[in-house]
């Protein structure tokens, strides 16, 4: 998804203000009318690209309603300028990625009354469910030559496909169908596995262990996902793995080796606020290390669940409030901690999944976004954890040690200055001097192409910028060429950076040294369609960020 900014009074506006303006009606004095072929692609493309920050029902999230009762306001011209340009308030921009004919539709669709799709239960999910490869038909050692430690997952969006990259040589090892526009890669606790959930509710389980790596597995937990993890704790190694899904909003706990479903839970109920939600999101999960639980985030409702799975037969599950809507995040150094973003609330929520119970509720700068944050030790403020913004031009640092720096825990300690509003990803390594942040989102093209580097030693200076498209050496296109999701190699001395332009145009992924920063490597091939995120298999296995 791409976002350019526009001027003026009248488009200058965000979507969500221009909504909560009360403007004049538009065009349509009733409900467009759309043809059937029409409405089928528009629905398509919302559930594809809009869903996601605006909720199937169109209720609003991180983005804002889209109910007829306000878009209509708009009219259609101005909705389709909105959806062509994008907006300062961080929409991107779809001109390079519909039609003109697929813009007009997609303007009469959210004027009109929100498609239900269908509810997804355990008999549905069992149809779905696909056993490629039974667990005794696997190969009994790694059948292959790659270093798995330092093998990339890299998302190719438009593809519906991961790419499979070995890091010390920096060739495609296989490239595997998953489901459209994968959210995550996650690792087995063994490290043999990479679970990816795609945006279509598809999860897929791939074997590294295969001679030419390959997918073994698939469910289709829903319409709409975001996230999957498995379990770790000792004794359930693997056991089980978990889906949480947007549409229907529940999640299903399945076998960890087949992906055969389980069981579902609903997520529906009431908010933080006392009101009944009937579209609460699971947007992140992450698995416990201490403790047989995973620890669910509900989007809409701003409650956070501790999903014990000794015993899913009985299960026992521990609600926490927090603030909506919630979002990523991830552990801070000691694992004990979980901080997660309350995005439209500004807000990080701390669980100290020890306890069991909220340790901090944090107010920051607007939209955090800190996909799973950065850990490191600040010089002055003891450890700390990273997060960036899509509504602010900083990288927000939160003290994470209530034992030895209890001045400093769970407070914003420093607001480094960005080169920008924008981010998605903040990174740095337990090796690495350095600290890494992307600006995607943003409105100006030289930032978007670009990232930030602060040096851990000095983080009261400027970050060096680079810009990566112009180190890419890609032809010049219309589209964006936007620096998204640093990763780093297993052993911290690489950072990964993709370079996601349109989806006909060519992409690149661009490795540098973290030490020095300079250029080492530009990964190119007709196959890399859109790459997106990049999880290193060891950091991600280990919960390294």
């Amino acid at each position: 998804m791409r976002k350019i900014a526009f001027g003026g009074s009248v488009l200058g506006l965000t979507l969500g203000a221009a909504l909560a303006a009360g403007t004049a009606p538009g065009a349509w004095a009733q409900e467009p009318q759309l043809s059937k072929e029409e409405r089928d692609r528009a629905k398509q493309v919302y559930f594809e690209r809009c869903a996601g920050c605006h909720g199937v029902l169109r209720k609003g999230a991180t983005g804002k309603s889209l109910e007829p009762v306000n878009t209509t306001k708009l009219g259609q011209d101005r909705l389709e300028k909105i959806i062509a340009l994008g907006t300062d308030g961080g929409m991107v921009n779809f001109d390079d990625i519909l039609s003109k004919q697929e813009i007009a539709s997609m303007a009469k669709y959210i004027q009109t009354a929100p498609d239900v799709p269908p509810e997804h239960g355990l008999k549905d999910m069992l149809a779905s469910w696909k056993l490629i490869v039974p667990p005794d038909q696997r190969p009994k050692q790694q059948m292959n030559k790659l270093n798995l430690k330092n093998v990339f997952a890299v998302t190719l969006r438009d593809s519906g496909e991961v790419a499979l990259i070995d890091g010390d040589t920096k060739q495609i090892s296989s490239i595997v169908k998953t489901g459209y526009a994968v959210h995550i890669s996650r690792l087995s606790e063994s490290g043999r596995y990479v679970y990816t959930i795609g945006r279509d509710g598809l999860t897929t389980l791939i074997d590294l262990w295969m001679e030419k790596p390959a997918v073994v597995a698939t469910l289709k937990a829903g319409s709409d996902a975001r996230s999957v993890d498995t379990s770790k704790f000792k004794g359930f190694e693997d056991k089980y793995a978990i889906v949480g899904t947007y549409w229907p909003p529940q999640y299903v706990i399945t076998e960890g080796d087949t992906l055969k479903p389980l069981k579902v839970v609903s997520t529906r109920g009431v908010t933080v606020d006392g009101e009944y939600h009937p579209e609460p999101r699971v947007a992140s999960i992450v698995s416990s290390h201490i403790k047989p639980e995973w620890v669910v985030n509900v989007k809409e409702t701003g409650q956070i669940l501790l999903v014990d799975y000794s015993d899913i037969k009985n299960l026992k599950t521990t609600t926490i409030e927090s603030a909506k809507f919630l979002h990523d995040g991830g552990w801070d150094s000691s694992k004990r901690y979980f901080l997660v973003a309350a995005n439209a609330s500004h807000k990080i929520a701390v669980v100290d999944t020890k306890e069991g119970k909220l340790a901090a509720l944090i107010d920051t700068k607007k939209i955090p976004h800190p996909g799973r944050g950065a850990n490191f030790t600040h010089p002055k403020f003891g450890p700390v954890w990273a997060t960036g913004h899509l509504g602010a031009d900083v990288v927000t640092l939160i003290g994470t040690d209530p034992e030895k720096n209890k001045a400093s825990a769970w407070k914003v300690v420093q607001e480094l200055k960005h080169i920008g509003a924008g981010n998605l990803f903040v990174k740095t390594h337990p090796v690495s001097k350095n600290l890494w942040a992307d600006a995607p989102q943003n409105p100006e093209k030289d930032i978007a192409e670009s990232v930030a580097v602060w040096s851990l030693d000095a983080l009261d200076k400027a970050p060096e910028v680079i810009n990566i498209a112009k180190l890419a050496g890609l032809p010049e296109t219309k589209a964006i060429k936007r620096a998204v999701h640093p990763e780093f190699s297993a052993d911290g001395t690489e950072v990964w950076i993709s370079l996601w332009g349109g989806k006909v145009d060519p992409s690149a992924i661009v490795v540098l040294d973290d030490k020095t920063r300079k250029l080492k490597a530009v990964i190119k091939d007709p196959k890399l369609v859109t790459p997106t995120g990049k999880f290193n298999v060891y950091n991600t296995q280990k919960d390294i960020y």
